[in-house]
């Protein structure tokens, strides 16, 4: 498969990016095209929603936080079985250094390589728990890492 269909899977999966609960594509294409044999980390930043914001259909309902615990309840051992592993995942306690902060979690997982990423990526469980993520965060931010 291309990078040109692999895209065009993921966004089948995700979504287009513009409600920033997935990568754009531009974004998914920066990670398909890093070396496929170096390690990277992304650090996620979430803000969660008071209530979950799944839409039309309510799912499980409940806070942010309890829909974003039902997407950690499959992405946690989801990441660990693609070979992934989390370096960090803890309350956001503040800024210390520049502009002031609003974060509820910060977690920094770390890929092997990218077919670990992808593997993950590419998880019916996985695709099907981030409508939880989507529900739970009202923002977030990703960066990716070299390791």
């Amino acid at each position: 498969m291309n990078v040109n269909e692999k895209l065009d899977q993921l966004i089948d999966h995700y979504g287009s990016g513009g409600n920033r609960e997935a990568p754009t594509r531009a974004q998914w294409q920066q990670v398909l095209e890093r070396d496929p044999d170096k390690p990277f980390a992304l650090i996620n930043l979430f803000k969660f929603n008071a209530e979950a914001a799944y839409g039309q259909q309510p799912e499980d309902g409940g806070t942010g936080q309890e829909a974003f615990q039902r997407y950690a309840d499959v992405s946690v051992p989801a990441m660990a079985n693609a070979g992934g592993e989390f370096l960090a995942v803890a309350p956001f306690a503040g800024s210390f250094l520049g502009d002031d902060q609003d974060w509820d979690l910060v977690t920094i997982g770390k890929y092997p390589n990218l077919a670990a990423f992808l593997a993950l990526y590419e998880n019916p469980d996985y695709i099907r728990a981030f409508a939880h993520r989507s529900a739970a965060v009202a923002r977030q931010a990703v960066m990716v890492i070299e390791q």
